[in-house]
């Protein structure tokens, strides 16, 4: 009887071990998959600050191209309203030639 209650025992060791055995290992596969999505989240981060780098090199050179435009666009202005004053007087010098005889 003796020998069937040391059986016993270790049957139930056994089995005691091999939940523990199974828990552990359930835990660790949770833990393994909770750091894979991590690292895949850590990458994802990586790939959206590179695409945000990008587009911020993007828009500063669409800035700088737009500084560059308005430079010119007040170049064109300031000469045409010197070619406007050139008319303008052009054109009251000659009415005033035309009045006085």
């Amino acid at each position: 009887m003796a020998a069937g209650g040391a059986a016993d025992g270790q049957a139930r060791f056994g089995h005691s071990v091999k939940g523990l055995l199974t828990e552990k290992v359930t835990s660790c596969g949770t833990d393994v998959i909770a750091l894979t999505k991590q690292v895949l989240k850590g990458s994802r981060s990586a790939e959206l600050l590179g695409q945000a780098a990008r587009n911020m090199v993007m828009q500063e050179d669409a800035i700088l191209h737009s500084e560059d435009s308005l430079r010119k666009m007040a170049i064109i202005t300031t000469h045409l309203q010197y070619q406007q004053e050139a008319i303008q007087k052009k054109q009251h010098s000659t009415a005033w030639e035309q009045i006085s005889p």
